[in-house]
């Protein structure tokens, strides 16, 4: 059967031919959601009730009804975490798939036929890239993808939007040795645009205007991916076995981390990630979220269903959409189409930000593309699931926003109530009147469902073998080290997250840059430069409260020592010694070290070898476009229709103009 006879309608038809192994379903969505939701609400509601209680004793006036709301959403956020680790957690002991809730394999099926001959591009958007460490990558996952003997089935597309003079010359000096490198049958494609219309987003538009009539699927890399060529493979044979699929996303782990900031989030990551990601998979069945990479797509439903809206207004919450992803997500879901997440598909990999700048630095641009969603809430037709999306997206940011803001109005009603009312013996500070045993308690609460998830992140390494993080010592040790640096940089991550939340509100638009992906030792002066108002902040807050309210002091000095903290964090973070140190005794080692797959360990030997001088460039391969996929029409501002007009090409100096297929 032909991909043109599957994907007839507006839904494609099931075929016969599908295997029952590799069939994505998830049964019962609709309970599992109700049960979902049954215990968020179970654990918000007594929580809200534990508050306004503690809060009734101190006249319930003007703040301390906004403490409350603002208790209430970051309550409700910190739940939703809980409840999804805690699902990933029991679905892991019980080794049971998410989606069908059968028992995990435990074995891959090695002896799958070949691919059909569908062919499947392999996508890599670049913009400004370090050429090396780029074509590094992609050779490791194409050598990792000949030794699976499928290739055939694949081409590999690297399309750049550079518009760095110093940066052009060199990336294609790299192409074109990687292409000398390469054996068939890789057909290596290179196109750069003149200009980087629609970033990122329209980097790959313009791909499938230009060609996208010539594959069944895509999977899209980032400059800094990594994937395993039975990954590659297994994506391709999970798409055909599944025709009501457009997306497939897998989860990315972070690899190759050797700062001290970096190597925290590598461990927790490769110990926390894949129990969330269980537990989010569970919950959203096949209305789930597409992450911009490491993920596989079906290019017609992706053309004709998933053209980005353009905002009303100006940026940055108008104009186009910064976050393109989750809106893709939305849309390819919207057009009747299943998106999946596959958290137990191993061999796919990214890397990091490796220093605390670096990191909130990609942050303030998700930030402002997540606040964008928010505007998307109401777009009809869109599942729950999608709108669900949004609006978490979005809270990740605000939440920091609605902690600081709990935060000072708490302190100016215990700053106000201190010369007012009398203190007793259940007062939680001098003349603020709080029931102190109701209070701990649900410190306690907060406490356990903030901390909780770390401590069965740990349990279940344990329990499924500590080997690859080496061993029950060093997995504990690391663990808990792990805990106290997120508790630490949590007030700076807030303050970060709070003037990005700030900044999106007042109009300041962010510039559009490449990602940083070189590791660096932030100065003590940039350290200062970015953290003294925090500093400031932190000692005039601290002298407030303990000269007006002592007793509320403690329970703010977490927060006031990792502000005291800030400019040692960043400096810090990006420090490689320290975390060479670490790794040196065992500390915070991820599996993707003790047990490296081929690719990276690919990788790595491309790193220690020298490049092979190419005598002659060889031209980039290049093909011509074809016929074009009916791309969506805007009706109006602000939401997609589907459409017939055609696709006009994009314009720009590209290589497969000046080099014809041979």
């Amino acid at each position: 059967m032909n991909s043109e006879a599957v994907l007839e309608g507006s839904r494609p038809r099931d075929v016969a031919e599908a295997g029952p192994d590799r069939r994505l379903r998830a049964p019962g969505a609709s309970v599992r959601r109700g049960l979902f939701l049954a215990l968020v609400s179970g654990t918000v509601v007594p929580g809200a009730a534990m508050m306004a209680h503690i809060l009734q004793s101190a006249g319930m006036g003007p703040l301390l009804w906004v403490i409350l709301v603002l208790f209430l959403i970051t309550f409700t956020w910190i739940a939703i975490s809980f409840w999804t680790a805690a699902a990933g957690f029991l679905l892991q002991v019980l080794r049971r798939d998410p989606l069908s809730l059968r028992p995990v394999p435990v074995a891959v099926d090695s002896a799958a036929p070949r691919l059909a001959r569908r062919r499947t591009a392999i996508v890599m958007p670049i913009y400004n890239e370090e050429p090396q460490r780029v074509i590094q990558g992609v050779e490791a996952t194409c050598l990792s993808l000949l030794r699976t003997g499928q290739a055939e089935a694949f081409d590999l597309f690297l399309l750049s939007d550079s518009n760095d003079p110093e940066v052009i010359p060199r990336e294609e000096r790299a192409v074109w040795a990687l292409q000398g490198r390469l054996p068939a049958p890789f057909r290596t494609h290179y196109r750069r645009r003149a200009q980087n219309r629609g970033r990122k987003a329209g980097n790959i538009a313009d791909f499938c205007q230009r060609w996208g009539g010539r594959y069944d699927y895509m999977i899209v890399l980032d400059a800094d991916s990594v994937m395993e060529g039975s990954t590659l493979v297994e994506l391709v044979r999970l798409m055909d076995a599944n025709p009501g699929t457009g997306l497939i996303q897998t989860m990315p782990l972070p690899v190759r981390q050797e700062s001290l900031f970096g190597r925290f989030q590598q461990f927790a990551n490769a110990l926390h990630g894949p129990m969330l990601a269980t537990g989010l998979s569970f919950w959203q069945g096949n209305a789930g979220n597409y992450w911009g990479h490491n993920a596989i797509i079906r290019v017609r439903p992706f053309v004709e269903h998933c053209d980005l809206p353009v905002l009303p207004g100006r940026p940055p919450l108008g104009g186009e959409i910064l976050s393109h992803d989750f809106v893709e997500a939305a849309l390819m879901r919207r057009g009747g189409w299943d998106v999946w997440l596959l958290p137990g598909l191993s061999g796919s990999y990214e890397e990091l930000p490796d220093n605390i700048v670096d990191y909130a630095r990609r942050d303030r641009r998700w930030s402002q593309g997540n606040l964008q969603h928010l505007r998307l809430l109401g777009t009809p037709g869109l599942h729950l699931i999608s709108r669900m999306h949004f609006l978490f997206g979005a809270l990740a940011y605000l939440a920091s926003l609605f902690w600081l803001l709990m935060l000072g109005t708490a302190t100016a009603a215990a700053v106000a109530a201190s010369g007012s009312a009398e203190p007793g013996l259940n007062s939680v500070t001098p003349g603020f009147a709080m029931n102190a045993p109701v209070a701990y308690a649900l410190l306690g609460a907060t406490l356990v469902l903030l901390l909780l998830p770390k401590m069965l992140g740990i349990a279940l390494a344990l329990s499924q073998g500590s080997r690859p993080f080496g061993g029950p010592r060093r997995l504990v040790t690391g663990g808990l080290l792990e805990t106290v640096f997120s508790v630490l940089i949590a007030p700076l991550m807030m303050a970060f997250h709070s003037l990005f939340v700030a900044a999106v509100v007042f109009g300041r638009n962010v510039a559009w840059a490449a990602q940083p992906r070189d590791g660096r030792l932030v100065s003590w002066s940039e350290s200062w430069l970015r953290t003294w108002p925090l500093v400031l902040v932190a000692v005039v807050w601290g002298l407030l409260v303990a000269t007006w309210a002592p007793g509320f002091f403690w329970w703010l000095s977490p927060v006031l020592a990792g502000l005291l903290l800030a400019p040692a964090l960043v400096r810090g973070s990006g420090n490689r010694a320290v975390g060479r140190w670490l790794r040196d005794r065992g500390l915070l080692l991820a599996p993707s070290e003790l047990e490296p797959s081929s690719a990276l360990a690919t990788l790595q030997e491309l790193e220690w070898q020298a490049a092979r001088p190419v005598a002659r460039p060889r031209a980039v391969h290049s093909i011509a476009p074809v016929t074009r996929l009916r791309p969506p029409r805007v009706r109006r501002r602000g939401t997609v229709e589907g459409g017939s007009a055609p696709t006009r090409r994009a314009a720009g100096n590209t290589w497969e103009d000046a080099y014809p297929d041979p």
